[in-house]
């Protein structure tokens, strides 16, 4: 009887295996040779078995023929490195006031130690990952950010900056030889200064310079939450906006879900923000019919 019931626990598992694995064929098929760019972040970057089965995700993306390209922050690590060296975290708005001090500190963990941390396991698990900053090949031009006041002006937080322009070529060219490109949200000016800028712009407007099929974001939610905490599944521009004039989209979700909504309205053909505390969040969004968060739709996708 035992035997008997073995089997068909067996059997049903194996079926299941199957189901999922015949699921994610057509989506295979259809995304086999696109592009798509992955903000990595919160839970997933710390945890250790979120960390392991992102690598894994990733490394398997890049084996079924998709090329991923990572684009990662670092906000914790960062401010853990200034505390160690007894240096106080000021924010302004949401933004890191970085004077040069704290640029150098920003740039090591970002560039140095958050990087290679990530370019290590994704090659541990089979990938050839290559970490690199946007002053590498100075491909992420960048310009001061100031941020506007209650008073309506201008203040200067330091070395924080916003994307100017990005040249894709160096990111091409890593794709086309195999590799992963894991990138570090640090920009360049004009007189080859670093900027610390928001990894979610990066990410956003790195996906739009390379017209990729997915830009996904990885978050600490399930997605994008009404006042209710009830999960919005899909949202127009038009949404969007009144989520943010209501007061329902605020603080660490404004620059995911206006580097998103850019994203589509400017050529990427899918956005979404998922929830990357569940493992393997990843291939759930990408090769199962439901996925895990919340898609943004761009202009095209409101008129159909």
């Amino acid at each position: 009887m035992s035997t008997d019931s073995s089997i068909g626990l067996n059997t049903i598992e194996a079926k299941t295996k199957a189901n999922i694995l015949a699921e994610a064929l057509p989506y295979i098929r259809r995304f086999s040779g696109v592009t798509m760019v992955i903000k990595y972040g919160g839970n997933a970057m710390t945890d250790p078995q979120l960390k392991e089965s992102f690598a894994k995700d990733v490394v398997l993306l890049k084996l079924v023929g998709i090329h991923p390209i990572i684009v990662h922050g670092g906000g914790p690590q960062i401010n853990e490195l200034l505390q160690k060296v007894g240096k106080e975290n000021h924010f302004i708005q949401g933004m890191r006031v970085t004077d040069s001090e704290t640029m150098d500190i920003v740039e090591m963990v970002l560039g140095g130690c958050v990087n290679k941390e990530i370019t290590s396991l994704l090659n541990l698990h089979g990938g050839h990952a290559v970490g690199i900053t946007g002053r590498d090949n100075h491909f992420i031009k960048a310009k001061k950010l100031f941020v506007t006041t209650p008073e309506n002006t201008q203040q200067d937080i330091g070395q924080v900056g916003e994307v100017e322009a990005i040249d894709t070529a160096l990111i091409k060219e890593m794709v086309e030889h195999g590799y992963i490109p894991v990138v570090a949200p640090v920009g360049v000016g004009e007189q080859g200064e670093a900027f610390n800028i928001n990894a979610d712009v990066v990410a956003g407007k790195l996906a739009e310079s390379l017209k990729a099929e997915k830009l996904i974001m990885l978050t600490n939610t399930i997605g994008v939450l009404d006042k209710n905490n009830q999960l919005l599944s899909r949202l127009t521009p038009t949404d969007i906006n009144a989520l943010i004039a209501d007061g329902t989209l605020q603080n660490g979700m404004l620059p995911k879900i206006n580097a998103t909504l850019q994203a589509a309205m400017h050529g990427v053909h899918n956005t979404h923000i998922i929830d990357g505390r569940v493992p393997h969040a990843l291939l759930l969004e990408i090769f199962t019919d439901k996925g895990v968060g919340t898609m943004i739709l761009g202009r095209n996708e409101q008129a159909e």
